[in-house]
């Protein structure tokens, strides 16, 4: 599951970038985990149509809750922020996720610290100061103000998202079924955002490039059904941080 998750995960930052050069970003993102929660959905449907039962008005609430953070503010986030940053410093910047679990975790959970954990977390800081420096200066080389803070605010949603999923939700049992239902009202949460943002009287279909429908493709297949199931897999058999 680890190795799913770096090496697949690592890769999406790239096919984001690919994707947002003609695609917008919410109504990409939308279209990605709603197909890809569908067809979990169909397929938990079918193999375990017999012994399947839908979930409570809890389940759902928690499950919608859990979508919208990690779906709409984590990936989309990611998404709308990967239209003026480099992939590259996304990545970077999401790497940022365990010291915002580090961080929540002990203040509303009472998760204690290590000391190495401590000493992590102020280099992490550091390390951002470094990165968004140029921007707040205002230099020359400075990233992209508005896009620079939805990355930021990405790994807090996803951290957020983690811990209630961990620690509060009443989630389905099965897996596979909790994770598309977090797809699906994930996907919704991301279609609002769109509308908002009033992508779909802007979108042209024509106008998308091979490239983009290619990397839609990546994301929806390898990056939402592998390892976005594999992490909400994880998240229930592996420590958090």
């Amino acid at each position: 599951g680890m190795a799913i998750l770096y090496t697949v995960w690592g890769s999406t930052y790239l096919a984001i970038a690919v994707a947002v050069d003609t695609l917008p970003p919410f109504l990409m993102a939308a279209a990605r985990f709603g197909l890809a929660g569908l067809v979990l959905l169909a397929w938990v449907a079918l193999r375990d149509r017999a012994a399947l039962r839908w979930p409570t008005r809890r389940e759902l609430r928690d499950s919608t809750i859990v979508g919208g953070l990690l779906l709409g503010g984590g990936m989309g986030g990611v998404a709308w922020g990967e239209q003026t940053i480099p992939s590259g410093i996304a990545a970077l910047l999401i790497g940022m996720m365990p010291v915002w679990v580090a961080i929540f975790g002990g203040f509303f959970f009472g998760e204690r610290l290590p000391r190495i954990a401590v000493i992590g977390i102020v280099v992490g800081f550091v390390g951002v100061g470094i990165l968004v420096g140029p921007t707040a200066l205002g230099e020359t080389g400075a990233l992209d103000a508005a896009g620079l803070v939805a990355i930021l605010i990405s790994p807090i949603a996803w951290s957020s998202g983690s811990l209630f999923a961990t620690h509060r939700a009443d989630l389905p049992r099965r897996p596979l079924l909790a994770t598309g239902f977090q797809m699906v009202t994930g996907a919704v949460v991301l279609a609002i955002m769109s509308v908002i943002s009033s992508e779909p009287g802007r979108f042209d279909p024509a106008a998308v490039s091979g490239p983009s429908f290619l990397a839609f493709l990546y994301l929806t297949i390898v990056g939402s059904i592998v390892a976005f199931t594999t992490y909400g897999w994880m998240i229930r058999v592996a420590p958090l941080p």
